[in-house]
């Protein structure tokens, strides 16, 4: 049987903690190493984890390991999915491409540029909403800035709609299938953006993970 706890990267094995032989015991400061190494071989040798953002790490850490007890303390409902905020260049996109690999049995997401949504909707029409409203898990990154769909002189809030076809799913499946985002806004613009509707549903799809309005810009 495989063992859980440990990942092999470019030829390095690395520990994300010590397997049972039923559980992983995960051991944080390992998992941080683990991720710097896995983040230099996608983002490049720049790539490193800023002190300043280990709080944030650690609860997406909690929630993709799935330590109940600390999701618990954290006001985390493992069920849901993780909306990212913060400003923009704070690392949200980096990360959340980033996590999924800490947890290679579990069914992995795609990462979907909301734009894009947008963009295929002004192409296909009604069969994108269907597209991204089916029981593949994703993250759509930068929600709220893409451009207002229009198709055949019809004009939609596109992902207002995804998102509201990922809830009804979310329903459906008894609360199995995940939606994840990264937003630049606060909840505020996001209600602005989507109407109350699509924002009571968000409280219901996902957790919200926020990083400080200060965080600094990384890609400067």
């Amino acid at each position: 049987m495989d063992n859980p706890s440990k990942i092999t990267e470019g030829g390095v094995e690395y520990s994300l903690g010590k397997f049972d032989g039923k559980s992983v015991l995960y051991d944080f400061d390992k998992i941080l190493i683990y991720l710097d190494a896995k983040g230099k071989l996608l983002f490049g040798k720049q790539f490193r984890i800023y002190d300043e953002d280990t709080v944030i790490i650690r609860k997406l850490c909690h929630y993709f390991i799935n330590d109940e007890e600390n999701c618990l303390k954290d006001d985390i409902d493992p069920d849901k999915g993780i909306l990212l905020s913060g400003p923009v260049g704070c690392g949200k996109t980096t990360l959340m491409k980033l996590l999924r690999y800490i947890v290679p049995m579990q069914r992995p997401y795609e990462m979907i540029p909301c734009r894009n949504v947008a963009f295929s909707f002004n192409h296909l029409g009604f069969k994108t909403i269907e597209e991204y409203g089916n029981t593949k898990f994703f993250c759509f990154d930068d929600l709220g800035v893409e451009p207002a769909g229009r198709f055949y002189g019809k004009d939609l809030n596109v992902m207002g709609e995804v998102l509201l076809s990922r809830y009804e799913l979310y329903l459906q499946t008894k609360k199995k299938i995940k939606t994840h985002a990264t937003t630049n806004l606060n909840a505020e613009e996001l209600e602005e953006r989507y109407g109350n509707r699509v924002r009571s549903r968000m409280r219901e799809l996902f957790n919200l993970i926020a990083f400080d309005k200060r965080a600094r810009d990384k890609r400067k």
